[in-house]
């Protein structure tokens, strides 16, 4: 749990939004791999909010080595079933 806090910390501090959550993680061969939704847009209403998931890689302490935006979306949208 200590990492999951410390990666929405230091993800927040890196890019001024904060995570609403963590919707996976893995452990890898160098650390941690996350997923992360943020809050990129807030509008009203706010299912037309436009969130984010970034994928968040963390070393074997915790610390951040790098993150990327992998999907952008409105909060009131699903993804389409396969």
């Amino acid at each position: 749990m200590d990492v999951l806090r410390q990666a929405r910390g230091q993800l927040a501090e890196l890019t001024g939004m904060e995570a609403e959550s963590v919707s996976s993680f893995e452990q890898t061969e160098e650390g941690w791999s996350l997923e992360v939704e943020v809050l990129e847009l807030e509008r009203v209403p706010d299912t037309m909010s436009l969130l984010a998931t970034y994928q968040v890689d963390l070393d074997a302490q915790g610390q951040l080595t790098g993150y990327r935006r992998v999907r952008r979306y409105e909060r009131g949208r699903s993804d389409a079933r396969r």
